[in-house]
């Protein structure tokens, strides 16, 4: 296919933010995928690329058995970052009096470009173009709105904050984060950190997680990223947190004494518990979401305990060693808690008594330590 090919359609132009240009216009449905890529998220060498979901193939199945169903009402709008080579050419002529002149009315020419070198990325839509693309009717008329931008963090930006109110999957979102500078919503601000710090330990050789935690763009993991997520949110409320206390205010936080901190404590669990470490949840509620979150609720209390030791990994472990003959992680029953080892489930109400049972039996063993 040639690289001059192009596809031209009427369109709005009009300008948001510091001058970057965006267009409204309509296409027919299989004509979407003839300008646009869709780009999955994924990593490539250790770096994260795209930002898409997987392909749902159920919801496409529903959208396309409805567009099948007859003549139907399909106002949807897809979202598309463009490359700036496409070209816009105004319209000449008067414009009609007492016109509201919002945008600029013309002709877009899109390049045609071969898969994965298009000049177009779907940012919103992605399940509603691939039912499109399977629909018996190719010429069904959807409308557009596309922003020039070919910068990958633009796009990501965009896809989150259009995607905020909508079900994305969680892990999703927690990877993409980090890699965005926008200015975001207060609940998904709560979540850059940590997802940074989760990515690091996922990445790092030296770390206890290295490999083990499941991700968007590699669910080959045993350890999902929102249980050490919400546990270091948690830490990072209080500046008495084993992460807090380095979460500055207004001055910049020390990202490296929080990954130092979380190198050393999860280090300290490896050690102690090795038998249940780094094996899939199903043999080890260690490795559980219940496991994570409540000894992520033992870190604050351990750091600070041993914030004056000489070694605080092996205080740590000292600590741990006599927690660990009371834990039940890969079989037995939990004394007072009246829980097999495997009935131990990712609900609020389990991870709260896990929790509760696991500070409560420490406090206990510390009164009585030597």
């Amino acid at each position: 296919m040639s690289a001059r090919e192009t596809l031209k359609v009427r369109a709005v132009r009009a300008e948001q933010g510091q001058g970057v240009g965006v267009f409204a216009f309509f296409l027919y449905g299989a004509d979407i995928h003839r300008i646009a890529d869709i780009s999955r998220i994924r990593r490539e060498d250790q770096e994260l690329k795209g930002f898409q979901r997987r392909e749902i193939r159920d919801h496409v199945k529903e959208i396309t058995a409805f567009l099948d169903s007859g003549p139907v009402l399909f106002p949807n709008a897809i979202i598309l970052a463009l490359s700036p080579e496409i070209d816009f050419a105004s319209a000449r002529g008067r414009s009609p009096g007492n016109m509201c002149e919002v945008g600029d009315a013309g002709t877009l020419s899109i390049p045609i470009y071969p898969e994965g070198r298009r000049a177009a990325w779907i940012v919103d839509g992605q399940q509603r173009s691939l039912a499109l693309a399977a629909a018996k009717d190719p010429s069904i008329a959807v409308p557009v709105i596309g922003f020039i931008s070919d910068a990958l963090d633009i796009q990501r930006e965009q896809f989150i904050l259009v995607n905020k109110a909508r079900p994305l999957p969680t892990r999703l979102i927690n990877e993409l984060l980090p890699e965005v500078s926008v200015l975001l919503p207060r609940d998904l601000a709560a979540r850059k950190l940590p997802s940074a710090l989760c990515e690091a330990l996922n990445t790092d050789p030296h770390s206890p997680f290295h490999g083990l935690i499941k991700r968007e763009s590699d669910r080959s993991g045993i350890v999902t990223d929102n249980a050490l997520i919400e546990t270091m949110k948690a830490s990072l409320r209080t500046p008495a947190g084993a992460l807090g206390q380095f979460k500055g205010n207004g001055t910049g936080s020390d990202t490296e004494a929080m990954y130092e901190t979380l190198l050393l404590y999860w280090g300290a669990v490896k050690d102690v518990f090795p038998d249940a470490w780094g094996i899939p949840p199903s043999q080890s509620r260690l490795m559980h979401s219940a496991g994570i979150r409540a000894m992520g609720a033992l870190m604050d209390t351990l750091i600070l305990r041993v914030d004056a030791a000489a070694d605080k990994r092996a205080a740590i472990r000292a600590i741990l060693g006599r927690l660990a003959p009371h834990c039940r992680w890969t079989e037995g029953s939990w004394d007072g808690l009246g829980l097999e080892w495997n009935d131990v489930q990712s609900t609020s109400q389990h991870i709260s008594r896990l929790s509760d049972h696991l500070m409560h039996l420490e406090r206990e063993l510390a009164r009585v330590a030597p």
